[in-house]
C-alpha cells in the first residue's frame, strides 16, 4: 500500500505544480478536470503524510529508549510509542477506505422515477407520500427539484412521478433508494380500519447529458400530446407534452411539466440519456437485465427493500436489517440516518471484497 500511496503523493505534487503554471487556465475544461482530481487526492495525501509522521514518531521513541535508564523518561517514551502505533493503525484503516474505487457518478444530479405498485389507489397515495418525502429531503440539503412528468389520481395519489434532483452529491446519497418500498397502514379509502399492505417502486438514475451517451436522431421517434392532470382534464390546450421512443431499445420517456415542446423535449433527452447509460453500465458489468429492472423488479411485495409500518411507527430497511421507530420524521424527509447506514454497509462490502 505504501508504494501506491507514494505514487498518489507524486501525482498530487505534479498537479499542484501544473496548477501554478501561467497557462493552466487556458483550457478551462481541462483545468477543471485536473483541479477536481487534485481535490480528490488531497485527503489521501494528507493521511499518507500523517502516516509517515506516525511511523517516524515510533522510530524516534525506540531510539530514545536505547540506553535510557531514567524510569520516568522510559515511561514517557513508551507512551509516545504506543500513541504513535495506535495512530498508525487508525490512519491505515482510513487510507484503506480512501483508496477504495470511487463511484464516478457520486457528484451527479439524479433522476427519480416513482410508480404505484400493488395495492390500487392506496399504492398511488403511498407513491405521493414517497414523492413528498424525497422532496422534503432534497429541500433539507439545499437541493432543487425539477418536475419532469407527474400524473396524479382523482384522490390525490400519484400514478407516476418523474423528477430531477439538482444538487452536489445527489447520486451518492440517493442511489440506495432504488427498489420496491412497502407500506403497511390503514388507507384513507378504508372505512373498516383494517391495515392494508401496498407497494410503490422507486428507480434512481444518475443524470447524463447527451454528450455522455451516443444518441442518434434517426433512432428517436417523437410524439406530442396535450398535457393532462387528474381525471384527464387538459392542463393546457396546446400539444406541448412530449414523448420520446428510442426505437433500438424500446425505452419510452415523457415530459409534460413545461409549457413548450422544446423545453419538454430537452428534459426527455436528458432522461433518455440516463436510461441508455444505465443499460450500457449493466452490459459492461455483465448483468443480464438492465439496472432499472433490477432496481424496481415487478413491484410485488416480496421484492421489497424497505417497509414503512405506520401502526407500529417503524421503518425497516431489509437490506441491512435496520429498524428505526421514527416514521413521522422519516416521512418528513429525515432520511440521513438510513442513508448513512446504507453507505456504511456499502463501504464495508467494498472493503471486504478488496481484502479478499
Amino acid at each position: 500500500m505504501l508504494d501506491k500511496l507514494q505514487a498518489v503523493a507524486n501525482r498530487f505534487e505534479e498537479l499542484c505544480a501544473k496548477s501554478e503554471q501561467p497557462d493552466f487556465y487556458a483550457d478551462p475544461v481541462k483545468a477543471a478536470k485536473l483541479l477536481k482530481e487534485r481535490n480528490e487526492l488531497e485527503p489521501i495525501v494528507e493521511a499518507y503524510q500523517a502516516l509517515v509522521n506516525a511511523k517516524k514518531a515510533q522510530e524516534d521513541a525506540k531510539e530514545l529508549l536505547v540506553g535510557e535508564t531514567d524510569p520516568d523518561m522510559r515511561e514517557l517514551c513508551q507512551e509516545q510509542f504506543k500513541e504513535a502505533k495506535e495512530e498508525e493503525a487508525r490512519l491505515e484503516q482510513e487510507l484503506t477506505i480512501l483508496l477504495l474505487p470511487k463511484d464516478p457518478n457520486d457528484d451527479k444530479n439524479v433522476i427519480v422515477e416513482i410508480r404505484g405498485g400493488v395495492g390500487g389507489e392506496e399504492s398511488a397515495l403511498f407513491a405521493h407520500s414517497l414523492f413528498r418525502m424525497y422532496s422534503m429531503y432534497a429541500a433539507s440539503r439545499g437541493w432543487n427539484i425539477e418536475l419532469l412528468n407527474y400524473n396524479e389520481t382523482e384522490l390525490g395519489g400519484v400514478k407516476e412521478a418523474d423528477f430531477l434532483i439538482n444538487g452536489k452529491g445527489a447520486w451518492s446519497r440517493m442511489k440506495f433508494e432504488s427498489g420496491v418500498h412497502r407500506v403497511q397502514r390503514v388507507p384513507e379509502t378504508e372505512s373498516g380500519g383494517r391495515v392494508h399492505t401496498s407497494t410503490a417502486t422507486v428507480a434512481v438514475l444518475p443524470e447524463m447529458a447527451e454528450v455522455d451517451v451516443e444518441i442518434r436522431p434517426e433512432d428517436i421517434e417523437m410524439q406530442v400530446y396535450r398535457a393532462s392532470g387528474a381525471g384527464g382534464q387538459h392542463v393546457n390546450k396546446t400539444s406541448s407534452a412530449v414523448r420520446l421512443i428510442h426505437k433500438p431499445t424500446g425505452i419510452v420517456v415523457a415530459c409534460q411539466e413545461e409549457r413548450s415542446q422544446v423545453q419538454n423535449r430537452e428534459k426527455c433527452m436528458r432522461m433518455l440519456a440516463s436510461k441508455l447509460y444505465e443499460i450500457e453500465q449493466a452490459r459492461v458489468s455483465g448483468e443480464i437485465t438492465g439496472l432499472r429492472k433490477s432496481q424496481v423488479g415487478t413491484g410485488m411485495r416480496n421484492e421489497r427493500i424497505r417497509t414503512y409500518n405506520f401502526p407500529q411507527g417503524r421503518v425497516t430497511d431489509h437490506r441491512i436489517g435496520l429498524t428505526l421507530y421514527k416514521i413521522d420524521s422519516i416521512m418528513d424527509g429525515g432520511l440521513d440516518e438510513l442513508m448513512d447506514a446504507l453507505a456504511t454497509a456499502d463501504q464495508a462490502e467494498k472493503l471486504k471484497n478488496a481484502q479478499s
